[in-house]
C-alpha cells in the first residue's frame, strides 16, 4: 500500500513539475502601425466663421468628456442622462457582467472537485440467490455515503489556456462596452445638434414664408393697381407654395429627432428627452481640435482593443485545441462508508476508501482532435485579418473626418460670404426703398436672399460640428485602457 501512494505521489509531483509549460502560442499584441499622418496630404483645417477660427493640433489627445468642447448645459444633461439609462448601454454593462462570471467559473478548473454522495437504498434478493446479510434476510436496506475527490494537474496548460480564453472575452465585453459608451454619446450629441439646427431652419424657413406672402400680397396690390400682371401674381403665389411646402418635412425631422433624443435617454418619445430644448446659436465651436498621433489610435479605440483581445482569445483557443491531443492525468480518491443500518454507517469496520490515477493519452479519433486544431490555428488567422480590418476602418475613419473638417471649413469659409453678401444687398435695398428709389417687392426678394443663405449657413455649421462630433468619435473619444471616463452619471 505504501508503494501505491508513493507512486501517486510521484505522479503529482511530476504533473506539477510539467504544468508550468503551456500547449500553443504565448499570445503577443499586434506592433502599432507605423505611419505618422492619417492623410496623404497635411491638413489645416484653418477657415474663418462668425465666432472661430478652427485649427488641428497634431499630437495632443482628445479629452475624456470631449462634447462639453460645445459649451452646452442642455447638450452635457442629454449625454448624462443617456449614459446613466440607455438600455443598449445597460445591456452591454450585463453582458461583461456575465463574461466576469464566466471566466470566474473557468478558474474553477484550477481547483480540485469534490462531491458528496448519500444513497440509502431498499433492496430484495432473489430467494434462489445468498443474502449478502449476516442475517440472511432477502429483504434489506443499504445505506451509502462516500466522498469522492479529483484533480487533473494542468500537465500541459490546457486548463490554462481556457481560463486565458475566458479572461480574453472579459476584455472583449468591456472593450465593446467601451465602444457602445462612445458610440451613445456621439449619437447623442448629433442627434441634438442636428436637432437645433433643423429648429433654427425651420425659424427660417418659416420667416421665408411670411416673406413670401407678404411679397405675394403686395404683387396683388400691384396688379390692382394695374403696375404688373396675372403672371407676376401667379409666380409669386408659386414661390409662395413652394417655400412653404418646405415647412412640414422640416417638422417631421424636428419631430424625430426629439423622438431620437427621448429614446436614447432611455425614455419613451411621449415623454420627450427630459432636458432643456438646445439652442443652436449657444453652441459653441473649439479653436482647437486635438489629433492624437496615429501610433496612439490603436490605444485609444476601444473597438481596436476588442479585436486585439477577440484575437487573443483565439491564440488561447489554439493552446487549448493541441493539449486536448497530449496525455492527460486524473488523480481520484474516494473515502466512504456502507451499512445495513444508518446509525452504524461510520463505525468501525463499515468504511472503504480508495485512491488511483488514469493517464489518458488519445490514440485514435479519427482525425477530430487534429482538425479541431487545424480549425483554432484557422480561426486565429481569422481573427488577426479582423483586427487589421478594424485597425485599417479606423484609420479611415479618421481620415475622412479629417478630410470632412478640412471641407467644412471652405464650405463655412462660402457659406459666411454669401450669407454677409446677402445682408449687404438686403441693407442697399433697404436704404433705396427708404429714398424712393426702389419698389419694396424688390426689398422683399432681398429679405428672401438674406433668409435663404441664412439657412444654408445654418447648414454649414451643422456639418461642421457633426464633422467634429466625427473626428472625436474616431479618434476613440478620450477614451483609454487605464482611465474609463464618461461614467454613467457624470455631465
Amino acid at each position: 500500500m505504501k508503494k501505491v501512494i508513493a507512486a501517486q505521489l510521484a505522479a503529482i509531483a511530476l504533473a506539477m513539475l510539467i504544468a508550468g509549460c503551456a500547449a500553443g502560442p504565448d499570445f503577443v499584441a499586434p506592433a502599432a502601425p507605423t505611419v505618422h499622418r492619417y492623410t496623404a496630404q497635411v491638413l489645416g483645417g484653418e477657415a474663418a466663421q462668425p465666432e472661430h477660427t478652427q485649427r488641428l493640433a497634431a499630437g495632443q489627445e482628445v479629452p475624456g468628456r470631449w462634447w462639453t468642447s460645445f459649451g452646452s448645459g442642455p447638450l452635457n444633461a442629454l449625454v448624462a442622462a443617456a449614459l446613466a439609462a440607455n438600455p443598449d448601454l445597460q445591456a452591454a454593462q450585463a453582458a461583461l457582467q456575465a463574461a466576469r462570471e464566466n471566466a470566474a467559473a473557468q478558474q474553477g478548473l484550477w481547483w480540485p472537485d469534490a462531491t458528496l454522495h448519500v444513497s440509502p437504498t431498499r433492496q430484495r434478493v432473489a430467494d434462489t440467490l445468498s443474502s449478502p446479510t449476516a442475517a440472511g434476510a432477502n429483504l434489506y436496506s443499504l445505506h451509502t455515503a462516500q466522498l469522492n475527490v479529483g484533480y487533473s494537474p494542468d500537465v500541459f496548460g490546457g486548463m490554462r489556456r481556457q481560463v486565458e480564453a475566458a479572461g480574453a472575452q472579459v476584455d472583449v465585453a468591456r472593450y465593446q462596452g467601451e465602444a457602445a459608451r462612445l458610440t451613445l454619446a456621439a449619437n447623442v450629441v448629433l442627434a441634438a445638434i442636428s436637432e437645433a439646427a433643423l429648429r433654427a431652419q425651420l425659424d427660417v424657413t418659416r420667416e421665408l414664408a411670411d416673406l413670401a406672402r407678404r411679397q405675394r400680397d403686395a404683387t396683388r396690390a400691384m396688379q390692382r393697381a394695374g403696375q404688373v400682371g396675372s403672371a407676376d401674381v401667379a409666380a409669386q403665389e408659386a414661390a409662395l407654395a413652394q417655400v412653404e411646402a418646405g415647412v412640414p418635412p422640416l417638422e417631421k425631422q424636428v419631430a424625430q429627432q426629439r423622438n431620437l433624443l427621448a429614446v436614447l435617454g432611455g425614455r419613451m418619445p411621449a415623454d420627450g428627452p427630459g432636458a432643456a430644448v438646445l439652442d443652436f446659436d449657444s453652441l459653441a465651436l473649439a479653436g482647437t481640435l486635438p489629433v492624437s498621433v496615429p501610433a496612439r489610435l490603436v490605444e485609444h479605440r476601444p473597438d481596436i482593443r476588442a479585436a486585439e483581445a477577440q484575437l487573443h482569445a483565439a491564440s488561447a483557443q489554439v493552446g487549448v485545441a493541441r493539449a486536448a491531443r497530449l496525455p492527460n492525468i486524473a488523480l481520484t480518491a474516494t473515502l466512504g462508508g456502507s451499512a445495513l443500518d444508518a446509525g452504524t454507517l461510520f463505525k468501525s469496520g463499515a468504511g472503504f476508501w480508495s485512491i488511483g490515477a488514469d493517464l489518458v493519452q488519445p490514440l485514435f479519433k479519427g482525425g477530430a482532435l487534429r482538425h479541431q486544431q487545424r480549425a483554432a490555428e484557422v480561426a486565429y488567422t481569422q481573427a488577426s485579418f479582423q483586427y487589421r480590418s478594424v485597425v485599417l476602418t479606423a484609420f479611415q475613419n479618421v481620415a475622412d473626418a479629417l478630410h470632412a473638417v478640412d471641407a467644412d471649413a471652405r464650405a463655412l469659409r462660402s457659406a459666411d460670404a454669401a450669407e454677409q453678401a446677402a445682408r449687404r444687398s438686403l441693407g442697399i435695398a433697404q436704404r433705396q426703398w427708404q429714398l424712393g428709389a426702389l419698389a419694396y417687392p424688390a426689398v422683399l426678394l432681398a429679405q428672401q436672399s438674406w433668409q435663404q443663405a441664412s439657412v444654408a449657413l445654418i447648414a454649414a455649421r451643422a456639418a461642421r460640428y457633426a464633422d467634429t462630433v466625427a473626428l472625436f468619435q474616431a479618434l476613440g473619444g478620450g477614451w483609454t485602457d487605464d482611465l474609463q471616463v464618461a461614467s454613467a452619471g457624470r455631465p
